[in-house]
């Protein structure tokens, strides 16, 4: 049986990050699990108050960085204590509803040459729906798992190894895009998957459409991504 450890990076919204820890903990039994909360320098005390928590679980482990450095650094904080067989890259919005973790990490394991995965997500409403129908491919056939080129950041399994053989995320990305510059890093390394057998819940922030200044991070992020990659897939 695999090993699996997670990383939830947290700013602000304590409540918001416990909700998640605590659906990881109640459907993740496995006792070599690890699940690692990373608070990037939060203004409003989270990360104390997740430090202070009392999780009665021996397997969180806390850690508090001195400074906001982004979703991408956030989550290579940990990358050098990982000894498990698949990572889980997690976001604090993301509530579990079933044990999905230690079943689609042996999934992945499982098939030849996979690297990644991401489960399927929920369908949306509101204004977006039509393009985020879209994103998450709700507008296509998802009744069998399927090889895609693109693996959101809010939820991905990735064989350990891979992710600490590419150094994780690419630093110079402070906040968005880093996940599809991720994914075609692992692409280089093998396969990635869409596996619509395993699901989660996911809230689903879109800060980037009411905030102008995280629209103009997004931006310069996608410009940075298209720099690097090109516009084709996996084109250097």
């Amino acid at each position: 049986m695999p090993t699996i450890s997670a990383c939830i990076v947290a700013y602000c919204d304590y409540e918001e990050v416990c909700a998640a820890v605590r659906s990881i903990l109640h459907f993740t039994s496995a006792p070599d699990f690890t699940l690692y909360i990373v608070d990037n320098a939060s203004p409003d005390g989270c990360g104390k108050q997740l430090a202070d928590t009392d999780w009665a679980d021996p397997r969180v482990q806390v850690l508090c960085l001195p400074e906001n450095v982004g979703f991408g650094r956030g989550h290579n904080a940990v990358l050098g204590k990982l000894h498990s067989s698949v990572h889980f890259i997690l976001n604090p919005d993301i509530v579990l509803t079933g044990d999905i973790l230690q079943p689609m990490a042996e999934w992945l394991l499982a098939q030849p040459g996979a690297a990644m995965a991401t489960p399927l997500a929920p369908k949306f409403g509101g204004a977006f729906k039509k393009a985020d129908d879209h994103y998450t491919m709700q507008d296509e056939d998802l009744t069998a798992p399927r090889r895609i080129e693109f693996c959101t950041g809010s939820f991905m399994a990735v064989r350990t190894d891979v992710l600490q053989k590419i150094g994780g995320f690419d630093p110079a990305y402070f906040m968005y895009v880093e996940d599809a510059d991720l994914t075609q890093k692992v692409l280089r390394e093998g396969t990635v998957w869409l596996a619509p057998q395993f699901h989660a819940v996911h809230a689903w922030h879109r800060a980037p459409m009411r905030d102008a200044g995280k629209f103009k991070m997004q931006l310069v992020s996608m410009g940075r991504y298209f720099k690097k990659w090109g516009c084709g897939k996996g084109s250097v």
